[in-house]
Parts: structure tokens; C-alpha cells; sequence
């Protein structure tokens, strides 16, 4: 089925991807590490507290487990085990390409349209994780979590992307899988489409009739037609 957006294809000059559920099939090895790691130090977990931190950088999810999980919980704990166990599978390659990415790239490529990686995680893991999949080099820049005052929803990382670019943010197509990230986009004045991952679009992103597609295969359908 065709992806019907409310603006051609020919208005699009550069895209901004986030990463994690969107270009990596990492927010359920994310899930599943978080849980391993509270088990590990023997604290209690549970899996809405992970859905509600999809999107966000380092520096607000500790307040979601905060409050889901009380004042006292030991967040630095949770993290430093967290990122002992991804970071060992971000090395042993276990972070999978989500479908459709390789087949956008290449179109890109042949469109000559830029692309910048927008996301809420810091360029001390991104990178790697990027250039595991080989990806790393064929971006035109990163803007990362630890970059920026405000993380998304706020529209900050979206703005020094299309900075990046040097094309206006509203000439961006932003692609997120994150409620968060859509309501960044959209606070920047983005044109952006969500391909959900593990959440499905929020109330107010529905009331806002933020287009929806399946995959990034519907991505590369639609940019296709800018072809001469």
C-alpha cells in the first residue's frame, strides 16, 4: 500500500533518522538488558517502566524510574550494569538492521539527499553501534543525546540536525519510532512520519494525524518518486 503524506516527496531535502527502534532493532535488546541487569543486582523491574523510557536520554530516564520505582531505587547501579551487558552485545553484533534500511540508504544515495542521525543516546555508545552495522559512513553527522540542553520531546536535537544539514528543519523529513521524538519533530516545525517500533502513536499524535507508516520500506516508496 502506497504512503499517502500530506507533502510531495520533492519538497524533501535532507532526512533525520533516529536510531534505536528505527534504523537498529535495539529497543528490544534494550528492554531485555535493563531487565537482565535489575535481576542481576537483585532489584525489582517492571517492563512499563522500559516502555516509558523509549526516546529519552540518559538524563531523564532516571526521573521515569524514579517515579515508577521510588526515590531510593539505585539508578547509577542499574545503569552501569545496563550498559556493561549492551555494550558487550553491541561488540558481539547482536543489534540487528530494522527492514528497509539498507534499500532507503541506497536510494538516498542515488537521490544525492543527505541524512543525519538524531538521537537520544550519547555518541560514546551511538558510534559504535552505528558502525557496527556499517552505517557510520553513511551518514552526513550525528547530533547525540549528550549534545544537547534539552532532550526530546523538546525540539533541540532536531534543530542542530537540520543545522547540520545546513537545510531548513521544515525542508527535514524526520523518521522516529518514539512518541517522544514525533513531538520533538513536530515542535521543531519538521515534516515527520512515525514507523512505530514498541509504542504505537499517542493520543495527541493521532489528534495531530501524524502520518504513519509500517516500515522504511514505505519510506524508499515514497522518496522514489523523486526520481527523474
Amino acid at each position: 500500500m502506497s504512503l499517502h503524506l500530506p507533502f510531495s516527496p520533492e519538497h524533501i531535502e535532507g532526512v533525520i533518522f533516529d536510531m534505536d527502534g528505527l534504523l537498529l532493532d535495539s529497543e528490544r535488546v534494550a528492554l531485555a538488558t535493563v531487565a537482565e541487569a535489575a535481576a542481576q543486582l537483585g532489584l525489582p523491574w517492571r517492563a512499563e517502566v522500559g516502555l516509558a523510557m523509549v526516546g529519552l536520554n540518559a538524563n531523564d530516564g532516571p526521573a521515569v524510574i524514579r517515579q515508577h520505582l521510588g526515590d531510593d531505587y539505585p539508578v547509577g547501579e542499574l545503569y552501569e550494569a545496563f550498559g556493561r551487558i549492551y555494550e558487550a552485545a553491541i561488540a558481539a553484533g547482536g543489534i540487528p538492521l530494522k527492514g528497509g534500511v539498507t534499500e532507503l540508504f541506497d536510494l538516498l544515495d542515488e537521490l544525492a539527499i543527505r541524512r543525519v542521525v538524531a538521537t537520544s543516546t550519547r555518541r560514546s555508545r551511538a558510534e559504535p553501534k552505528l558502525a557496527a552495522v556499517g552505517l557510520l559512513a553513511r551518514v552526513d553527522g550525528m547530533v547525540c543525546g549528550d549534545e544537547v540542553s534539552r532532550g526530546k520531546p523538546a525540539p533541540d536535537i532536531f534543530l542542530a540536525a537540520a543545522s547540520r544539514l545546513e537545510i531548513p528543519v521544515g525542508q527535514c523529513l524526520v523518521l522516529e519510532d518514539s512518541n517522544a521524538g514525533v513531538r520533538g519533530a513536530l515542535a521543531a516545525g519538521a515534516r515527520v512520519v512515525m514507523v512505530p517500533d514498541l509504542l504505537q502513536p499517542a493520543d495527541d499524535l493521532r489528534d495531530a494525524a501524524v502520518p504513519v507508516a509500517s516500515s522504511l520500506h514505505d519510506i524508499a516508496r515514497f522518496l522514489e518518486r523523486q526520481r527523474p
